[in-house]
Parts: C-alpha cells; structure tokens; sequence
C-alpha cells in the first residue's frame, strides 16, 4: 500500500524548494502560477510521459524529470495563445525531430520561438537543469529503494511537480502574475 499522506509531503517539500530556487534566479516570484487547465492537462501527459520517461532514468537521471518542466511551458504557451487547440494536442505533438532525446530544444527554440544562442533560451535551460538536479538530489535523499512501487509514485510525483514549475516559469515569462484584489465591502 502506498502511503499518500508521504508522496503528498514529499511534493509539498520539492514544490517548495524548487519555487525557492527559481525565485532566487529571478524565474518565479515565490509563488507558483497554476490554473486548472494547465494542471489538468498533466493528467493527460502523463502515462505517456511517464512511459518515456522511465527509460531515462537509470542513464539520463535529470533528463526523465526535466522534459517535464518544458512541456508544462508548452502547455502554458498554448493556454494563453489558444486553449481551444491545445485540448487536442497530442503528447507526441513535443517530440523533438529526434523523438523524446530532443523534446527540450524542440519546444524551446520551435514552439516557444525562444532563439538558440538567446540569454533568455540560455538562461532557461539552466533553470530547468537546475530544478532537475535539485529533484534528483532529493529523490536520492530518500533513500528509496530503486524500482519500487514507492520509487515509481515519487518519481510520478517529482515529473508531475517539475511539469507545474515549468508552467509556471512559461506563466511568468508571458506576463502573468499574482496580484492582490481589493474585494469591495457591501
């Protein structure tokens, strides 16, 4: 039986340190830029997603998490310049010319029209290899033991947290962000 109320802490304490880090590079805010439908729209990533991902883990740890973070800024992308098509786009739709090995470059430099030897494209990689290592750095303080039932959820749980966090960076890049509303007194 898998123990929720622990995957749960364990992705409060990843999101949290991961908005620490971005928001001391300037990426966030200290707040994590969410809505329902990008949220949402990692439910319908992820068993594929997390297919692919898999197979990355034992020689490519920091890539199986990373990949998610830049589609959650393609996701984000799309919600803000025409959520009615990104409901059919497929998974597949953010492979690279080289499958899931170029996902990153390919949603970076083609859908985001970030240019290759950009600051901001630099800068951005850097963001996401960073979040990644600090993901695997955590998951490996763990102290799981690899390929179990417990391993895969918190591996699930850690794309799934890098997927918001990229969604967010996207959110923030875009313009967007919290802001407090006066409510009026009736």
């Amino acid at each position: 039986m898998i123990n929720q109320e622990y995957l749960d802490k364990f992705e409060n304490n990843l999101t949290n340190e991961l908005l620490r880090l971005c928001t001391s590079y300037k990426m966030l805010e200290g707040t994590l830029l969410a809505t329902d439908d990008i949220d949402g729209e990692w439910q319908r990533f992820a068993p594929e997603y997390i297919a692919d991902a898999v197979k990355e883990i034992s020689s490519y740890p920091t890539v199986s998490v990373a990949w998610a973070a830049y589609i959650g800024m393609a996701v984000a992308a799309q919600w803000d310049s025409n959520w009615e098509a990104q409901k059919t786009i497929e998974y597949k739709h953010y492979y690279g010319s080289q499958g899931f090995d170029d996902l990153d470059e390919h949603i970076l430099f083609d859908l985001l029209k970030m240019p290759a030897d950009s600051k901001e494209a630099k800068d951005t990689e850097e963001m996401i290899r960073r979040c990644a290592q600090t993901t695997v750095s955590l998951i490996r303080h763990e102290q799981i033991e690899p390929q179990s039932p417990t391993a895969f959820y918190v591996f699930t749980r850690a794309a799934k947290t890098m997927f918001r966090i990229g969604a967010a960076i996207e959110l923030k890049r875009l313009g967007y962000k919290f802001e407090k509303m006066n409510m009026p007194t009736c």
